[in-house]
């Protein structure tokens, strides 16, 4: 039995998809990655799966061009997700929630882009959610298009295919292909790994910035006595 809900479970999906599994994968990755409705796909799970399917030869494209191709449809979908958000404007995200769409999507987006600022481009494409909205916030903010695209092609060449490479060599070991539902969890949760980091580095230079200001404070009320 799937520990997955159905339309969120990536082997059930590639099952089903058949013969159109990497155009499927494709597609779907560039809609989580710029288009705002696509929020909800199971973006790494199905990077992932891809790879394993290109180690088993349900995918019968070379490893490297899957990885190449994948790269560049989330960059296609970062690109779209900028420009959708600097032609639209705040407009897109004044909107009241939705059975899909809801206010705290917005926010907790806003306050990863606030905390993190250009290299959130990066950093989020391994949050599920954040990933798909930052990319229309950093349109509406009016980011140099330059640097963001320079980040978003960093981000996208880590996540898209460094995520199918490790899918085509892990779904070779044997643990990995009788357990691929648990795995497919796992890297989901390695995937915030790198803001879990970042959330433990920010905290410390926040603790340290505040002891200096303490100690500075100290120093003037000594001076001022």
């Amino acid at each position: 039995m799937s520990i997955l809900p159905q339309w969120l479970d990536a082997t059930y999906l590639l099952d089903a998809l058949g013969g159109y599994l990497f155009v499927a994968i494709c597609l779907i990755v560039f809609a989580e990655c710029g288009l705002l409705v696509g929020f909800f796909l199971p973006g790494d799970s199905l990077l992932f799966v891809g790879g394993l399917a290109v180690a088993r030869g349900s995918i019968s494209e070379p490893l490297w061009l899957v990885a190449v191709v994948l790269t560049v449809c989330a960059f296609a979908g970062n690109a779209s997700g900028y420009w959708i958000g600097r032609a639209v404007g705040p407009k897109l995200f004044n909107k009241r929630d939705s059975k899909l769409f809801k206010r705290e999507y917005v926010d907790k987006t806003h306050e990863f882009f606030e905390k993190y600022g250009p290299r959130a481009i990066i950093l989020a494409r391994f949050v599920p959610i954040v990933r798909t909205f930052i990319t229309a916030f950093a349109g509406v903010g009016k980011m140099d298009p330059k640097r963001y695209f320079t980040y978003s092609a960093i981000g996208g060449v880590l996540w898209a295919a460094g995520i199918v490479v490790l899918g085509f060599y892990l779904g070779q070991v044997e643990f990995v292909a009788k357990h691929i539902e648990l795995i497919l969890v796992l890297v989901v949760l390695l995937s915030v790994i790198p803001i879990v980091f970042e959330f433990v580095k920010a905290r410390r230079e926040k603790k340290a910035a505040a002891a200096t200001a303490a100690e500075t404070t100290q120093v003037i009320e000594r001076i001022e006595r």
